[in-house]
């Protein structure tokens, strides 16, 4: 009896010179935006003489940042942990609350109702609600970060489960399996696409929500912060406080986008964005 040869190496594809250069391009091109903005920012402040007290430069507001370091990063922790605090409940529920959607039409059409009218609902107008029923604290900002970014990932995970071609559920139960086999099998994969897409909007409405209540129901936090500089006038302070919470959200949403990308890579395929 002969020997099965073993199987032949096959080595990986080169990565081309200009495959190379456009990753290179796709690294750099958002510290270049970036930079350009900010470039332009200043310029524009300089030719059109604008005061600081209306528009301050990025200088100033960088002066302004080292100048309150202390007290931006203090109230960028506080920030971030009540932030972060109301996502993970978001994200839990939402799931959870998701799942039941799409798994099941009665409680699909029984729910969206309630779901919708009080989403229409500002959290503006909660937050006086919150502070009656649990005072000045971390609480009400948490509930708020949750209570407005919890509406995006019922929405997604819903619509994941629901959007399954009735062709694979003839297909899978033609061999055998149950309604909760298709869910875990094919529903819950087929809807992670969707559950990201969500979480990408979601922390970025958290943020938006905690500050909210943070300016009215905390004595911590960005949305503390920038109500105390604005009654002082203090702008600079302002835009730097900000710029501190945009870059708290651009990070969160990165670390977002990267687990996207390695539980999700499957479904990325499109090259309409190759441009």
């Amino acid at each position: 009896m002969s020997a099965v040869p073993p199987p032949e190496f096959v080595a990986p594809p080169a990565i081309s010179a200009a495959t190379r250069r456009r990753n290179r391009q796709l690294a750099l091109a958002p510290w270049v935006f970036t930079l350009g903005f900010f470039l332009v920012w200043e310029a524009a402040c300089r030719l059109l003489k604008v005061p600081s007290y209306f528009l301050p430069t990025p200088l100033v507001i960088a002066d302004a940042t080292v100048q309150y370091w202390w007290q931006l990063a203090f109230h960028s922790f506080h920030t971030l942990w009540m932030t972060l605090a109301g996502f993970a409940l978001a994200v839990v529920f939402g799931i959870v609350l998701g799942l039941a959607l799409g798994a099941s039409r009665l409680v699909r059409a029984g729910s969206y109702p309630l779901l919708v009218g009080f989403n229409a609902i500002p959290k503006v107008a909660v937050v006086p609600i919150l502070i009656l029923w649990f005072g000045v604290g971390w609480v009400p900002p948490v509930l708020t970060a949750f209570l407005i970014s919890f509406f995006p990932i019922v929405v997604n995970v819903a619509t994941g489960l629901s959007t399954i071609e009735p062709e694979i559920e003839d297909v899978m139960r033609a061999l055998g399996a149950s309604k909760r086999d298709i869910m875990v099998k094919i529903g819950i994969p087929r809807s992670l696409p969707y559950l990201f897409g969500s979480l990408k909007v979601a922390i970025t409405l958290a943020y938006v929500g905690s500050v909210i209540a943070e300016s009215n129901a905390s004595r911590n936090g960005i949305g503390n912060l920038i109500s105390r500089a604005s009654a002082d006038f203090n702008v600079p302070l302002v835009f730097a406080a900000l710029i501190a919470l945009a870059v708290l959200g651009v990070v969160i949403y990165v670390l977002t986008e990267m687990l996207e990308n390695r539980m999700t890579g499957w479904a990325q395929r499109s090259q309409m964005a190759a441009g």
